[in-house]
């Protein structure tokens, strides 16, 4: 699945190829996405406008028009965005793609189809904010983003931290690979109680998120087995994995066995050694 540094990468790569290009017209596959997609409401409000501005919020990229209309797209477990020729065939999985007035197609593939596409018409551009992003947490390489915030919002909660920091309530578009490295980086078991984390501890773990992410993103994000950017190549943070999928190999600071189980249905690695419970 894309977490934020591969959402990031996404948007970056598309972002100077379609703004400032106007919409000629839509299409779809027919098949269904998590959410129908309004391909008639597409055709009808978004042909003939043109993009100004690509933002990210979480896993989510909004793509703004011109007249104030947005088009919402998550990329749920597979989804890609790439700009392809228009004469070049579309992919197998393409389910969604905008005809520019380049000659070009923006388009949307996802083989599990996971993800969703929803399209906010202008003058209901307020349904972002009260609708999609108000109960997401803040951005982590946001500046609201805080030891103190994370303390504050652990209060009265006995949750792991593991699954504390995953949640986008609290804080957005960290996912296990991330979750995990985060984790490992700050000296903290997977598995503690939220009531356990110290001040210090709190510090040190959101300063390593971020230090985490941001070479995630100097990597070009991580490609376990579907991300690629939107030019089509691979990330290459796997290659930098301290304990993501690495049970039984030896830690990188003590030599002993990484260690795996699951923590709120996920799997979880770490070294028990340097994460004492």
């Amino acid at each position: 699945m894309p977490e934020l540094p591969e959402v990031e990468i996404i948007l970056r790569g598309i972002s100077p190829l379609i703004c400032g290009r106007t919409i000629v017209a839509v299409g779809g596959s027919g098949k269904q996405l998590r959410l129908p997609l309004p391909l008639p409401e597409l055709n009808r409000d978004a042909s003939g406008k043109e993009i100004t501005r690509l933002e990210r919020r979480g896993k989510y990229i909004s793509i703004f028009l011109n007249d104030g209309g947005i088009l919402v797209l998550h990329l749920g477990m597979t989804g890609q965005l790439g700009v392809f020729p228009k004469e070049q065939a579309r992919a197998k999985h393409d389910h969604f793609w905008c005809r520019l007035d380049n000659n070009q197609e923006f388009r949307y593939n996802d083989t599990r189809r996971f993800g969703s596409i929803r399209f906010l018409p202008a003058g209901k551009s307020r349904m972002l904010q009260e609708s999609l992003y108000q109960k997401l947490g803040p951005e982590p390489l946001g500046e609201t983003f805080t030891a103190d915030y994370l303390r504050r919002a652990a209060e009265g909660k006995s949750l792991a931290i593991k699954n504390f920091i995953m949640d986008s309530h609290i804080v957005v578009g960290i996912g296990n690979i991330y979750a995990n490295e985060s984790l490992f980086k700050a000296a903290i078991h997977p598995a503690r109680s939220v009531q356990s984390i110290e001040q210090e501890e709190w510090e040190k773990l959101a300063r390593c998120i971020q230090q985490i992410l941001l070479h995630a993103i100097d990597c070009g994000g991580s490609t376990i087995s579907d991300f690629v950017n939107a030019k089509g190549g691979q990330g290459y943070f796997q290659m930098n994995f301290k304990v993501y999928g690495k049970k039984s190999l030896p830690c990188p600071h003590c030599q002993g066995p990484i260690s795996s189980e699951k923590i709120g249905g996920r799997a979880s690695f770490f070294c028990p050694s340097c994460q004492r419970l």
